[in-house]
């Protein structure tokens, strides 16, 4: 991994026509601003099509692309969607929320999908057609979810019949036939979703700015992923979840955190010689340069918690397979470009299995001065394999953390950096570019010196989180300049 530095910004936090971004204009804008930056790699969060609280780390698929970052003007453009019908919709949007948000486009992608579908335009469906050929592994199942989810109302899968939670053949292809066009309908979207994901990340490529992905380990329970391969989780006979995952009381929570995903059948992922991991994985690394690997420490054991539990504390550890996974995926490809997301509770057995692969680990300098001079993220102490951040979408942002110390915690960052008034959050970003890692992560919050109200997410939080988003023209070419200068003095500049 080169010296390089990047950003980190999900692409619904960026302007858009909606008060949500999307994969249109202000996104190849934001790319731009990345390259006048001197910056070369772009950090996203999971893409997949959000559910409960609009987590992008609760997904109803795990290959799928979330419709709502669809650029509406690109379905304009190429005759899908009338252009006086989208502009009408975008004047009368003024104060919507989230979840209207969500709703208003999926009425216009409706309309959209209708269009594409009753006027054929030979080239396109063909590209449509082999889209659904290419991706049948996965898309089959996910159309089919989304529109029985829709049949029932938005139901989870474990509320549906049993012959349907069951996946009886002949009910499902009785439904399959019945809900024929609106199958067609979510495969329509995920067809739009990577048209435009790929055109964006070429643009991207072009620039010399890499996509760096991100791959939660578990995926969630009403997901098309557990409904279609329900003996890959730990569930009963009724589809219910045995064992949940989370993680045992750390840095974030008292109590730890109880997330709620089912579990893996380990032994049933080595029986099939790990097929679904590994069709994830290339699925993800056609879309991403390179990946992060939420909660990697999950790959050599799991904290499992009974699923009655109201807390993550009564959980135990229960080990997997990983090793094996990733033998086999290094025999697939020359690289793995992948990083370890190693934060908290982590053993010499979690760091052997990273060092033994070769996987940069993460490094957040907001955790770097709570203890003496041996802390692991003091810049002094970081290896040239690993990724420094002042803070990730999980973290306070660096001036709402700065704000949040006590007198004591802020004279001993003071004493560290030399100075009594040091400028935050700029401050620990020249820190984190200094450092000798290799990478260097800033979050887009931090470049704009903004204060805890721009916090991304709250672990343990279920609503209010995954709506910030920056208005048009805070990326302005001051920034940018004075980026480029830091980025220079500390050797990250990349020929672009």
């Amino acid at each position: 991994m080169q010296r390089a530095s990047g950003i980190l910004l999900h692409p619904t936090a960026l302007p858009g026509p909606f008060h949500i971004g999307d994969l249109g204009g202000e996104t190849f804008a934001f790319i731009d601003f990345l390259v006048r930056a001197g910056q070369s790699v772009w950090q996203i969060l999971p893409l997949g099509p959000t559910g409960y609280g609009h987590s992008p780390y609760n997904a109803l698929s795990a290959f799928a692309g979330n419709p709502v970052l669809i650029d509406l003007q690109q379905l304009v453009d190429c005759g899908d969607l009338d252009g006086s019908r989208l502009e009408a919709v975008i004047k009368q949007s003024d104060g919507i929320n989230f979840n209207q948000v969500h709703m208003l486009k999926s009425s216009l992608l409706q309309e959209a999908g209708q269009q594409f579908f009753s006027k054929p335009t030979m080239t396109r469906h063909q590209a449509f057609d082999k889209f659904c050929y290419e991706q049948s592994d996965w898309l089959e199942d996910f159309s089919l979810f989304m529109a029985l989810r829709e049949a029932f109302s938005g139901q989870a899968w474990s509320e549906w019949p049993e012959s349907l939670r069951a996946r009886e053949p002949e009910v499902l292809n009785a439904w399959k036939e019945k809900l024929e066009e609106r199958c067609l309908h979510y495969k329509y979207q995920q067809f739009v979703f990577t048209e435009q994901w790929h055109k964006l990340k070429a643009y991207a490529n072009r620039n010399g700015v890499q996509i760096f992905g991100d791959i939660p380990i578990f995926v969630a329970y009403d997901s098309a992923d557990v409904w279609a391969n329900q003996q890959l989780f730990q569930l009963d006979e009724h589809g219910r979840a045995t064992a949940i995952a989370g993680v045992p009381p750390d840095y974030f929570s008292e109590t730890g955190q109880r997330w709620g995903n089912p579990l893996y059948r380990w032994d049933q992922l080595e029986a099939e010689d790990f097929r679904w991991w590994l069709r994830r994985f290339e699925h993800q690394l056609q879309s991403s340069d390179m990946v992060r690997i939420d909660h990697f420490r999950g790959f050599q054991a799991c904290w499992s918690i009974p699923p009655d539990e109201e807390t993550a504390v009564n959980g135990h550890w229960e080990e997997v397979p990983g090793r094996k996974l990733f033998e086999i995926l290094c025999k697939k490809r020359t690289t793995l470009p992948i990083v370890a997301e190693d934060l908290g509770i982590i053993t010499p057995e979690v760091e052997k299995l990273r060092d033994d692969f070769g996987f940069p680990g993460m490094k957040v300098l907001q955790f770097a001065f709570d203890s003496g001079p041996d802390n692991p993220y003091l810049p002094e102490n970081l290896t040239e394999n690993s990724v420094v951040y002042t803070g990730t979408h999980d973290n306070d942002t660096t001036l709402g953390w700065w704000h949040g110390l006590t007198k004591e915690q802020k004279d001993r960052i003071r004493k560290y950096l030399g100075t009594h008034r040091p400028e935050m959050p700029w401050a620990l970003i020249r820190l984190a570019m200094a450092s000798t890692a290799n990478l260097c992560i800033i979050p887009c919050q931090d470049l704009l010196s903004l204060d805890k109200e721009a916090r991304f997410n709250t672990p343990g939080q279920a609503m209010g989180n995954w709506d910030w988003q920056i208005t048009s023209g805070e990326l302005s070419d001051e920034l940018a300049d004075r980026l480029h200068r830091l980025t220079n003095k500390y050797h990250r500049l990349i020929d672009q």
